[in-house]
C-alpha cells in the first residue's frame, strides 16, 4: 500500500466505523448511556428531566437515561451525532475471578 491510498482509506475506514456506531445507536436501545459529540447550545438548555448527565468535556458529554428510544430523542432535541457508550462489543467480557 502506498501512502497515498492509506491516506484514503484509514479516514474512510473511521467514517465508515462512526457511521456504524450511529446506525446502532439509532436501532437499539442496548447502550447503557450514549455520547452526544459536539452537543449543541440548544440541546444542553433543553435536555429533558430525566436524561442524566455523567460526564463531559470539550467536544462531548455522556448522558444516559431509562427511556425507549432515547438516542432519537437526543436527536429531536438538538444532538448533532450520538454515539453509544458503554457495551461491550462483540466478544464477551472476561470472566471475574
Amino acid at each position: 500500500m502506498t501512502i497515498r491510498s492509506l491516506l484514503t482509506a484509514i479516514p474512510l475506514m473511521v467514517l465508515g466505523w462512526l457511521s456504524v456506531l450511529a446506525v446502532v445507536a439509532l436501532i437499539t436501545d442496548e447502550a447503557p448511556a450514549y455520547v452526544v459529540v459536539f452537543p449543541s447550545e440548544g440541546l444542553m438548555r433543553n435536555l429533558p428531566d430525566d436524561i442524566a448527565v455523567i460526564g463531559s468535556s470539550q467536544v462531548s458529554v455522556t448522558v444516559t437515561s431509562d427511556s425507549s428510544g432515547f438516542a432519537q430523542s437526543l436527536y429531536r432535541h438538538g444532538a448533532r451525532l450520538v454515539l453509544p457508550a458503554g457495551l461491550p462489543g462483540c466478544l464477551p467480557l472476561p470472566a471475574r475471578q
